[in-house]
């Protein structure tokens, strides 16, 4: 991996966590619950802005190696939380509240997962 890979991730990386932290806090503001929302939200948003690019990558050649790396490695790796979502489910599970641990692991696993195939879906429509 080249230096200016590297760099592209991680200054990509500072961005997404930034991103996170700050979507996060909105989100759980807006919408406190003992259901971590914030985590879902930059989750499902993460997800979807990840099969838009995807789909974007793939159907076109607009983008140098360095921005793909960037937006996809950097930004939303960095912006979609799983190690906090891992973690949270398995507080919500050490608490009792088995429940809401199965309603998070539920909408974070699917919900992530249609909102990338959504996102793809959306851009290869509208590019093929």
């Amino acid at each position: 991996m080249s230096w200016q890979t590297i760099l592209a991730i991680g200054s990509g990386g500072f961005i997404g966590a930034v991103l996170r932290a700050y979507f996060n806090g909105l989100i759980s503001h807006k919408l406190p619950h003992d259901l971590p929302f914030g985590t879902l939200g930059v989750n499902l948003i993460g997800s979807f802005l990840m099969g838009l690019l995807i789909a974007y990558f793939m159907y076109t050649s607009f983008f140098s190696l360095h921005a793909k790396s960037f937006l996809s490695t950097g930004v939303l790796g960095a912006l979609t939380t799983y190690s906090t979502f891992a973690i949270e489910s398995f507080l919500l599970l050490e608490g009792g509240h088995i429940l809401l641990a199965l309603a998070n692991i539920t909408l974070n696993a699917f919900g992530t997962i249609f909102m990338a195939g959504s996102g793809f879906y959306l851009v290869k429509y509208f590019i093929k």
